[in-house]
C-alpha cells in the first residue's frame, strides 16, 4: 500500500486568482523550489536567494495566503523564527463547478469521482474516463494524474479515496440530515459476482457504516458503460445511501452505527469530508470500484445531500 498521503490543494475557477497570482513570479517559484527540499526559516531563504529579508517575508506571505505554504512561529536560539514549509504536493484548479441544487428542503451537491482531495491505494488499481485509461493500470502514481478529474471508474484493492464537499446551505437553515449516495461494488481482476468486500464510509472522520458488497459485478453490460470498455471487466455496481440524522447512522435506511449529527460537528466546519475505503480490519477485503455518471447503471457521480429543517 502507498503510505504517502499527498495533500492536494483544490480550487475552483472563481477562487483560482490568488493561486495564479502567487505562482506568477520567478522569485516565489524559487522559494517553493527551496522549500520542496526542506523547511527553512525566513533568514535561510533570504540568504539562499540573496534577497532582503523584507522581500522574502512579503513573498512568503503571498504563498501562505494562497495556501501553498505553511508558516510556523517556532523557538530559536534567540527569540523565535518563522519556519516555512510546503503545504501541498499538487494544486488542482477545477475548470467546472461542483454542481449544487436545492430540492425542496434539501441541498444536493454532485462531486465527480476523480476530484478526490486525498487518497491511499494499493494494486490492483486504476482509473478510466469514458474514453480511455488514465495513466497506467496498477500504478499508484496515476492517481495524481491531472486527467483524473475526468475519471468515470476508479478501483483499488485496499485503501481509501477522500473528498471535500462545500456546505452550501442557506443562511439560518439548520442541517437535519446528511446523506452520501454512490454506485459501488467489490474489486476483482476482471469481475467476480461472488467476491464480498466490506466497503466503509466516513463523514468528518466518523465511521458511518460498512456495507458488504456481494461481488465485482459483470456478465452483462452496464447501462451506461461505454462500448470501448471490455465486457470481461467490471460493468456496474450498487447504488447505496449512507445517512446520518439526530437518531444515528443508516445504510439504505437500516441502522449501521450510533454516530449522530452532533458527532459530525458540522457547525464548526467549512466543508464536509467524505471517505470511501476498505478498513485494514475488514473481514472481507475485496477492494472497491467507484462509478461516475457515465459508467455503470446510474446517472450520478457522488452525491452529498444535506436535509434542512423547515424555516420559520
Amino acid at each position: 500500500m502507498n503510505t504517502e498521503q499527498p495533500k492536494i490543494l483544490v480550487k475552483d475557477l472563481h477562487d483560482s486568482g490568488v493561486i495564479i497570482k502567487a505562482m506568477n513570479s520567478e522569485l516565489r517559484r524559487s522559494i517553493l523550489g527551496l522549500l520542496i527540499k526542506q523547511a527553512l526559516n525566513i533568514n535561510e531563504i533570504a540568504e539562499a536567494l540573496d534577497i532582503p529579508q523584507s522581500t522574502c517575508a512579503t513573498n512568503v506571505k503571498m504563498l501562505e495566503e494562497a495556501g501553498i505554504l505553511t508558516v510556523q512561529q517556532l523557538p530559536a536560539k534567540k527569540g523565535s523564527q518563522k519556519v516555512c514549509s510546503v503545504s501541498c504536493s499538487e494544486i488542482v484548479i477545477q475548470l467546472f463547478d461542483v454542481k449544487s441544487k436545492e430540492i425542496s428542503n434539501s441541498i444536493e451537491t454532485e462531486m465527480p469521482i476523480g476530484m478526490y482531495t486525498n487518497y491511499q491505494v494499493s494494486p490492483p488499481c486504476g482509473l478510466v474516463s469514458d474514453t480511455s485509461v488514465i495513466g497506467f493500470y496498477d500504478n499508484t502514481n496515476s492517481f495524481l494524474d491531472p486527467h483524473r478529474a475526468h475519471a468515470q471508474l476508479i478501483w483499488f484493492k485496499d485503501g481509501f479515496l477522500e473528498y471535500r464537499f462545500p456546505i452550501n446551505t442557506p443562511a439560518r437553515r439548520k442541517i437535519s440530515g446528511v446523506s452520501v449516495i454512490a454506485e459501488v461494488c467489490s474489486e476483482f481482476p476482471g469481475y467476480n459476482s461472488h467476491w464480498p468486500s466490506d466497503i466503509t464510509v466516513w463523514i468528518n472522520s466518523s465511521e458511518i457504516g460498512t456495507w458488504t458488497s456481494p461481488g465485482d459485478m459483470g456478465g452483462e453490460r452496464g447501462i451506461l458503460t461505454p462500448d470501448w470498455w471490455s465486457s470481461r471487466d467490471t460493468q456496474y455496481g450498487f447504488k447505496k445511501t449512507w445517512n446520518v440524522t439526530s437518531e444515528g447512522s443508516f445504510i439504505d435506511g437500516v441502522n449501521s452505527n450510533n454516530v449522530t449529527l452532533m458527532d459530525l460537528e458540522l457547525e464548526h466546519c467549512e466543508h464536509i469530508t467524505i471517505r470511501f475505503g476498505i478498513k485494514d480490519s475488514a473481514e472481507n477485503r475485496g477492494g472497491l470500484n467507484l462509478f461516475g455518471k457515465t459508467f455503470g447503471n446510474y446517472d450520478n457521480d457522488i452525491i452529498l445531500r444535506l436535509d434542512l429543517e423547515n424555516s420559520d
